[in-house]
């Protein structure tokens, strides 16, 4: 088998792209986000036969029509239990979830929980843009306090979910987040979530242009994104602004921002990202919507977490294979009936 598939030549972005006109605004961030899947995908050498997409319902869930591998147009925030089905079936196949805020956090959100708690071998790429766009513009779970939308006319009361944090709640081996105005970062973070083998939660914001165009502006856009945004690179220090000239450091477990000129800080005494620290992960990921001491703190992409344990699939492999070494094969009438039965005369 590997002989063979060393035979195959390598696939391109072509192959990957459905025969299927792509169906979104002009302008959308989904746009971008199917460019760089197709994009990075050849480089997996896997073959477009053992890749499966299961979306559920919303704009990005449109997405499986548009690559040409196997895959679910499914239904309403289900994506997660119907790849986690697809997957325990065949171990083997390369697994990804597409779905966006309203999907995966709303309805959704049970499934998705679970699915990272029992940490499936699984891609599940969440397109966030803080509203309902299929629907028309309603607010998310991921909206603003106070959105002003079509179903909170005065705006929103609720907090937000950080989906970040929610991830890292839920015992998720793998959370990262990246944006799509941002290829490269994308590619990388896309990469990175298939060399890790369990459940791999990537957060990417995506722009809705027509019910909430520039809600993530500030983070990729020249002249505010580098005071706005911080960059994780495992075993580097957390260091941003215009000119790299700030930088994080911890006070117990408290971040503080320190500026590295005035404060006569070096790059050395900073907070050095470890991806595999959960504790660290945790505190990173509340940057997103936690003020400390009356201090905003700049928005983190890249891997905020990463760790190493049983698949789900691995250990249900494991399971069956004691079970028929102790007791034998089965057939599925008597798997079915079982061994406590009786007849009623």
């Amino acid at each position: 088998m590997a002989e063979t598939q060393e035979l195959l030549p390598k696939l391109t972005a072509k192959d990957l792209a459905s025969d299927q006109d792509v169906k979104w605004c002009p302008g959308c961030g989904d746009y971008s986000i199917l460019k760089q899947v197709q994009t990075v995908l050849p480089d997996f050498g896997v073959p477009k036969e053992n890749i499966v997409f299961i979306s559920g319902i919303g704009c990005a869930s449109r997405f499986t029509y548009y690559m040409d591998t196997y895959g679910m147009h499914s239904i309403h925030g289900r994506a997660g239990a119907i790849a986690s089905g697809v997957k325990t079936a065949n171990p083997n196949l390369s697994v990804w979830v597409v779905s966006g805020d309203g999907d995966s956090l709303s309805i959704g959100g049970n499934h998705f929980i679970h699915l990272l708690r029992k940490n499936f071998d699984i891609n599940y790429l969440m397109f966030n843009n803080q509203i309902y766009g299929l629907t028309k513009g309603q607010y998310s779970p991921t909206s603003e306090k106070g959105k002003v939308t079509k179903s909170s006319p005065f705006g929103s009361v609720e907090e937000p979910l950080n989906p970040a944090e929610l991830a890292l709640g839920a015992k998720a081996s793998f959370v990262a987040r990246s944006l799509d105005r941002d290829p490269k970062h994308m590619q990388m973070v896309l990469k990175k979530a298939h060399q890790h083998k369990g459940s791999s939660f990537v957060e990417i914001y995506q722009n809705c242009v027509v019910f909430n165009e520039g809600a993530f502006f500030p983070f990729t856009e020249k002249e505010t994104k580098k005071e706005l945004d911080i960059f994780l690179e495992h075993g580097k220090p957390l260091v941003f602004g215009q000119n790299e000239d700030k930088g994080i450091r911890l006070d117990g477990f408290t971040p503080v921002i320190v500026d590295l000129k005035a404060d006569g800080v070096s790059a050395s005494d900073l907070w050095i990202h470890d991806e595999h620290d959960k504790l660290k992960a945790h505190i990173i990921s509340s940057f997103s919507d936690t003020e400390y001491n009356g201090v905003s703190f700049p928005r983190p992409f890249g891997v905020i977490y990463a760790e190493d344990r049983p698949t789900y699939e691995d250990a249900v492999t494991i399971q069956i294979g004691d079970l028929i070494a102790r007791k034998g094969k089965a057939s599925l009438n008597k798997i079915l009936s079982g061994d406590k039965t009786w007849s009623i005369l």
